[in-house]
């Protein structure tokens, strides 16, 4: 195939993304809808549970009639058809380009959402009882992708000047992880204030039914902390690699640039998160609100400080 149809491809691919993350929101939704209240299967006691909530984290049990789990199946399903065709989309326009598929805010921004994608499949293998967070996730991931296509889309170019370096596979591949393993993080941590609430007012199904079907907050306040741990140390790598990249880029290894900036203060906040969740005082919603302040601080520097900011970083927006 020649590099316009590998490009072409790629665009019909993210289509079909799209459209196969809203057929699996939409079967997510049904699965909830027609489904029963989870049901806990086991109690595991242990470190991590949170000081103000049960002392044991509660796996859901899949106790749903046959059709309501065939829902969950089909919606998974999609899921992962999905993430191939999502992941069809950077191959074939990193074929298409002859480099990584992440030298601009499209591509970067497309990369990161898969990786959100790809860590909510993972957790749903291993642990089926929180498929019933697909929703939370895949409508999320629709509507980034939404918004992806229409303000972050731009023709496949060459990489600028700045970014033809091996570190470009170093520090970007790094952040995309970190950044997409917080996306699902940060979505815990919203859903356990909500559930958190509504177990403190007794846990009353018909008060809200929806709310009463997603995993116990001690479930999802080990989701949010699990999936933090694992992505903290790959976003410290991509700040140190960033540092690096810049001695050898600009001769300096730091320089307060707004993008370094609030790289550093994000992860001082995930730093400061994770320290909250060994900390008695703070754990529980505390500690859910700093990790939630994390996501919209990786958001902040990924829109406003690329879009709207100036700075040795401005090759890396739309253009």
């Amino acid at each position: 195939m020649t590099a316009d149809q590998l490009s072409g491809l790629s665009d019909t691919l993210f289509s079909t993304s799209v459209g196969l993350y809203s057929l699996a929101v939409v079967a997510f939704c049904a699965q909830l809808a027609f489904g029963r209240r989870p049901a806990p299967e086991r109690a595991l006691v242990g470190a991590g549970a949170p000081a103000d909530g049960p002392a044991a984290v509660e796996t859901p049990a899949l106790d749903d009639p046959p059709a309501v789990r065939r829902w969950g199946q089909v919606a998974m399903l999609l899921t992962v058809l999905g993430a191939l065709t999502h992941t069809g989309v950077l191959v074939t326009r990193g074929l298409a380009l002859d480099r990584l598929p992440w030298g601009n805010m499209y591509e970067f921004a497309t990369a990161v959402v898969l990786v959100a994608v790809v860590a909510f499949v993972v957790l749903a293998v291993r642990s089926p009882g929180l498929r019933h967070l697909g929703l939370f996730v895949l409508a999320p991931v629709v509507v980034s992708l939404v918004a992806i296509g229409l303000f972050l889309y731009v023709e496949g170019a060459p990489l600028v000047a700045a970014l033809r370096s091996s570190w470009l596979a170093v520090h970007v591949t790094t952040a995309i992880l970190g950044f997409g393993v917080f996306f699902v993080s940060g979505i815990a941590s919203v859903l356990y204030l909500v559930r958190s609430r509504f177990e403190a007012r007794g846990g009353d199904p018909s008060s809200s039914r929806l709310v009463a079907r997603i995993p116990s907050a001690a479930t999802l306040d080990r989701v949010a902390h699990r999936t933090a741990v694992f992505g903290f140390p790959i976003w410290t790598f991509a700040v140190i690699a960033g540092a690096i990249w810049a001695e050898s880029a600009w001769g300096r290894f730091w320089g307060w640039d707004p993008k370094e900036t609030w790289a550093f203060i994000a992860w001082v906040v995930y730093a400061a998160y994770l320290h909250a969740r060994t900390t008695a005082g703070w754990r529980g919603r505390p500690a859910a609100w700093v990790n939630v302040v994390g996501l919209g601080v990786m958001v902040f520097n990924l829109l406003y400080v690329n879009m709207v900011s100036s700075g040795l970083h401005s090759y890396g927006g739309v253009n």
